[in-house]
């Protein structure tokens, strides 16, 4: 293996451990040296990559957002008409169950992106747009948003659906507030 191909499966080690980190944790909750562990390098290694927690993080949101918008694109290539019922589907219930630290950019860092740097805010804001304009260019779906305002609110719905589902204990409460949004994104279906 190359010296370059070695330090880019580094960077992505860390940006993978980093997102992990940062999605239990949250900004402000985990430094540096619990961003390295978690990826499994050591902090002089994390500066060689990033040069600030800040730089990590805002490469993080983008990453996740990319990890988001292959899964949008495959759910589009592997169910043709039927993406977006799925999509909606499995987004209330796998990534809303799933372990924090592997849960989808949107609803376990937007209130952290919030709190970030105008860089991370921009990078995020470019990152949202594209996801909505792939939402509303997929293919024809039955309760498609049709145009990018409708994706950004159905997006809105997912993450808050999802976000307000794991803040509560009593898991059929949960399991009411994923069928509720599903209902609202998807009145052509049974939820």
């Amino acid at each position: 293996m190359s010296r370059n191909e070695q330090k880019f499966q580094t960077r992505q080690r860390i940006l993978e451990g980093a997102g992990r980190g940062f999605r239990k944790g949250g900004f402000a909750g985990v430094g540096v040296d619990g961003l390295a562990k978690e990826a499994g390098v050591t902090s002089g290694a994390f500066y060689v990559h990033f040069d600030s927690k800040a730089h990590a993080f805002r490469e993080v949101v983008v990453h996740g957002m990319t990890y988001l918008k292959n899964g949008l694109l495959q759910f589009q290539q592997e169910h043709g008409k039927q993406w977006w019922n799925l999509f909606v589907n499995f987004y209330l219930n796998e990534r809303r169950v799933c372990d924090l630290s592997e849960s989808c950019v949107l609803p376990s860092l937007t209130s952290e992106v919030v709190r970030s740097d105008a860089l991370s805010r921009t990078a995020f804001e470019i990152e949202l747009r594209e996801v909505a304009k792939l939402i509303v260019n997929g293919p024809a779906s039955p309760d498609l948003p049709n145009d990018v305002e409708a994706a950004l609110a159905a997006l809105a719905c997912l993450i808050g659906g999802v976000s307000l589902a794991r803040a509560v204990s009593d898991p059929d409460l949960a399991q009411t507030i994923a069928t509720s949004v599903a209902r609202s994104l998807l009145p052509n279906h049974s939820a």
